[in-house]
C-alpha cells in the first residue's frame, strides 16, 4: 500500500499559499507571494534534495500542475525524479498535458486517490495543491506530513488547515531547525 505524504512550506499562521515567487498564487487577492526565499539555507537545502530524491509519483492540483509543468520539464537534470515520476492531476478542467506520464482525476477525486494508495508503486508526494489537500485531509487520506515551519505570519492566504479538517493523530518522527529559523518536521500518523 502506497502511503500519502503532504509536502508543505507554511507559515506560522498557517498559510500554504503561493510560497516559491510572487505571481505563483495570487488567486483571492494574496499579495506575499514568494515569501520563503529569505529563509532559504543549506540545511533546508539538504533536506528538500534528500526528500525529492525518493522514488515517487507527484499528487497535484491542477494550479500546481501547470506552475510545474512550465517550469520542470525546461530543467531535466535538476530533478530527474520528477521527469520519470507519474503525475496525478485533479483537474475538472485539464485532460490532458504534453509532460507525462500524467493521470488526470476528476470527479470523486477522494475515491480515486484511496484507490491509488490500495495499488503497488511509490508513495504519493503532494506539493503544495492547497485546494486538493483539504480534500485529502477531510478524507483523512493523508500519512504523513513534511512541514517546513517559516518563522512569519502572512495573515491571509491558503491554510494547511481549514475548518474542514478532521481529527487525526500524528506522532514527530523528526526534526531540524535551520539557521533562518525554519523549523522542518516530520510528522507520521499514529499516537505519540
Amino acid at each position: 500500500m502506497r502511503r500519502l505524504i503532504a509536502i508543505e512550506f507554511v507559515s506560522l499562521d498557517g498559510v500554504v499559499q503561493g510560497p516559491g515567487r510572487p505571481d505563483e498564487d495570487p488567486s483571492g487577492g494574496f499579495a506575499h507571494g514568494g515569501w520563503i526565499r529569505p529563509y532559504a539555507d543549506p540545511v533546508q537545502s539538504a533536506v528538500i534534495r534528500k526528500q525529492m530524491g525518493l522514488p515517487f509519483d507527484l499528487l497535484v492540483g491542477r494550479v500546481t500542475f501547470e506552475i510545474w509543468a512550465a517550469h520542470w520539464p525546461q530543467r531535466p537534470d535538476a530533478w530527474p525524479e520528477v521527469q520519470t515520476a507519474t503525475k496525478y492531476v485533479a483537474s475538472a478542467t485539464l485532460e490532458a498535458h504534453a509532460w507525462g506520464p500524467s493521470v488526470f482525476l476528476s470527479g470523486d477525486v477522494a475515491g480515486k486517490v484511496a484507490a491509488l494508495k490500495r495499488q503497488p508503486g511509490p508513495d504519493l508526494h503532494v506539493y503544495g495543491s492547497a485546494n486538493l489537500l483539504q480534500t485529502l485531509l477531510k478524507h483523512d487520506l493523508v500519512d504523513a506530513l513534511w512541514l517546513r515551519i517559516h518563522p512569519i505570519t502572512l495573515g491571509r492566504g491558503k491554510r494547511l488547515f481549514d475548518d474542514g479538517a478532521i481529527p487525526v493523530a500524528f506522532r514527530l518522527v523528526e526534526h531540524q531547525v535551520t539557521s533562518t529559523g525554519v523549523v522542518l518536521v516530520t510528522y507520521e500518523r499514529g499516537h505519540a
